[in-house]
């Protein structure tokens, strides 16, 4: 397994980048032919995103990053399945990982069927399900707060899911940290 740095310092440049993007202010390195070079013997993301499917939100533009330094993965509602879970245990194993952020967003599509109920199909019912801890966890019903608080939820659930994860945790410092990207700013709020 590679080093990597801390989530303290992961944690940091999201917040730099992210700040970057809210003043329109991308510097837009790493992303030309001699960056994909680079990666071409391998990578080293210093942190993992579980972030929705949502067109409106770009991790890598949102966190000012360039290419090989985010570990992506992206599901309708950012929700802890099967194949998200495994993906996480990927690069907190072989890459080293440190920080791992779920981050949900302003206005969630997902979140709003689930909210609404109803028969979507039996695959996005599967997926809608993932939310419903979230919608039972509150009193307030509004979108933007099932929203924050499934984001949490997920946190906990990647943990409780995988022996990988919690292992690595005995042996290293991991933190997962829950957030929230507001569509009109760009801004990314940490959840603590």
């Amino acid at each position: 397994m590679k080093e990597n740095i801390s989530w303290q310092k992961a944690l940091e440049r999201l917040k730099e980048g992210n700040s970057n993007f809210i003043k329109d202010r991308l510097d837009g390195k790493l992303q030309n032919s001699s960056r994909r070079k680079e990666l071409v013997s391998g990578q080293s993301p210093y942190v993992i995103i579980l972030s929705c499917a949502d067109s409106r939100v770009v991790p890598e533009l949102a966190f000012d990053a360039g290419l090989g330094e985010l570990f992506v993965i992206r599901v309708a509602g950012n929700v802890a399945n099967t194949s998200t879970v495994a993906s996480i245990e990927y690069a907190v194993a072989h890459l080293g990982v440190n920080l791992i952020v779920v981050l949900g967003h302003e206005s969630c599509g997902a979140v709003t069927a689930a909210i609404a109920g109803g028969d979507n199909g039996n695959n996005l019912n599967h997926l809608l399900e993932h939310v419903n801890p979230a919608i039972e966890a509150s009193d307030d019903k509004s979108v933007n707060t099932i929203v924050k608080i499934n984001a949490k939820l997920t946190c906990n659930e990647i943990i409780n899911k995988s022996t990988i994860i919690s292992d690595a945790m005995k042996n290293r410092e991991i933190k997962f940290v829950p957030g929230f990207y507001n569509l009109g700013s760009g801004k990314v709020d940490f959840i603590d």
